[in-house]
């Protein structure tokens, strides 16, 4: 079993480059806090720098054509060795994470360490399977289409799931032959930089997946660098915009972009009560709100909204009774991630109700006297054109509006830049499957994640054409 020390008493603070720990040749480092209380975590993490970022593309350059050539089964056992070892490690990844980012082992820690073990089987499962394709011989050629990898890839990931998103940008990066760089949020960087010895016990060459620390000065780089191939996004709209244009304006690399939005969830007269009422409210208090795909529109048809309405006030007020340490395994409700988006969060609840963009009907208080911890709260009676109704809060804010007719709610549904949804779910909301593509359309994204849709974001498809006539 790997040699794994780590722990909120011993962090790592070291790039990982080419299976070693490296300090960063650049002088410039991060620093952190605790979201519980606010706390000093760390103000010396490496913030990698342009000679760093080239360190790691020259180490994936020369790893690739082994790496490439190396058997669909060898890729396969190191991808499923190291998923045995985040699980074997599931607890200390977690607390890694916990201490930056403030989600409960509970309600987050331990989906998402399952995610990414998970995540890496699925893609192990495709090394021998992802085919290419033939096609008919009756004009004089054979034509092969082969999927090959793309060379030196890049994963950005973000804070709100540092380890889960892991999976699904290296998982299929490393099983169709490519190498992999990852850079982890500027605000959750520990678990991500605590992977090498995971690595190299999984058996993974220098080279091919290595771990970059930095700020958004750090995914520029590698977003323009001229020597990586593809990049994989997870993160705000402004900054995926700029993320395509460095891409294009620099060696027209391939992009994904997994980014925001303000999902809504419409409840019909004939749905089920409990089921509606428990999944809206999970889909907004879970992670303290800060996930992409959070009900944080609810639209009820009038015939049951009263009885909706109180149902779903009551739940947030006992969710509000579950904040508390995220270190207590019995915590559910945990803080949002730093002092910046505890501003954001309730600086759109004070405009909610000083600008009466809505009833305040529950919550909209800080809880405690420290941490950044919010209270789950719900707007009703929202203005259709209200800040709070059409801009992603990122927290536990929820605006609830009724409708008649479906004509009228899918009117307003998509009244955004961000509702032609990708994912759609009936009778729940929409989720994060490994088996199935994931992403968003207009605004929300560009590519998908997860599935066969990964894999071949990870690769170029090339058509080999044999003349049977010569």
């Amino acid at each position: 079993m790997a040699s794994f020390q780590f722990s909120k008493d011993k962090l790592p603070k070291q790039l990982v480059i080419n299976n070693e720990y490296v300090d960063s040749k650049n002088s410039k480092k991060l620093t952190v806090n605790n979201p519980k209380d606010g706390s000093l975590v760390a103000d010396d993490v490496p913030l990698a720098g342009e000679a760093d970022v080239d360190a790691a593309v020259a180490a994936a350059e020369a790893a690739f054509p082994a790496w490439k050539a190396t058997t669909p089964t060898k890729r396969r056992d190191m991808l499923n060795k190291l998923a045995d070892l985040i699980d074997a490690h599931a607890k200390p990844l977690a607390e890694l994470t916990r201490i930056t980012l403030g989600a409960p082992w509970g309600s987050f820690g331990s989906f998402e360490m399952t995610l990414c073990a998970e995540t890496f089987r699925y893609n192990a499962g495709w090394t021998d399977k992802f085919a290419g394709e033939s096609h008919p011989q009756e004009d004089g050629f054979m034509k092969i289409v082969r999927n090959e990898p793309l060379g030196v890839t890049a994963g950005i990931i973000p804070w709100n799931g540092p380890v889960g998103s892991i999976g699904l940008k290296a998982g299929p990066a490393l099983a169709t032959g490519n190498c992999f760089i990852l850079k982890p949020s500027e605000k959750t960087p520990f678990a991500a930089l605590a992977f090498l010895p995971l690595i190299k016990e999984a058996g993974f060459p220098p080279g091919v997946f290595q771990v970059l620390s930095g700020d958004g000065s750090t995914g520029a780089l590698l977003a323009s660098h001229m020597r990586v191939r593809k990049v994989s996004f997870t993160g705000s709209i402004p900054t995926g915009k700029k993320i395509q244009e460095m891409a294009a304006k620099s060696n027209l690399k391939r992009v994904t972009l997994e980014l925001g939005g303000k999902s809504p969830a419409v409840v019909f007269d004939d749905a089920n009560l409990e089921n509606a009422v428990t999944w809206t409210v999970n889909a907004i208090t879970g992670h303290s709100g800060q996930v992409c795909f959070a009900a944080s529109r609810v639209y009820v048809q009038e015939g049951i909204y009263e009885k909706f309405i109180e149902k779903y006030k009551t739940m947030f007020m006992e969710r509000t009774k579950t904040a508390g340490d995220p270190d207590a395994e019995s915590t559910i409700f945990g803080p949002l991630v730093d002092q910046a988006q505890f501003d954001r969060v309730t600086g759109f609840i004070q405009r909610g109700k000083e600008q009466n963009q809505g009833t305040l009907l529950t919550g909209g208080a800080r809880i405690g006297d420290k941490g950044y911890f919010v209270e789950p709260t719900i707007f009703t009676d929202v203005k259709e054109d209200a800040e709070i109704h059409r801009d992603e809060i990122f927290g536990p804010v929820s605006v609830v509006r009724t409708f008649k007719t479906e004509e009228e709610v899918m009117k307003i549904s998509n009244d955004t830049d961000n509702f032609d949804s990708g994912m759609v779910g009936i009778n729940c909301i929409s989720l994060m499957m490994t088996q199935a593509p994931f992403g968003g359309s207009k605004q929300s994204g560009i590519g998908r994640e997860a599935g066969i849709a990964a894999l071949r974001a990870f690769t170029d498809t090339k058509t080999i054409m044999v003349n049977l006539t010569y």
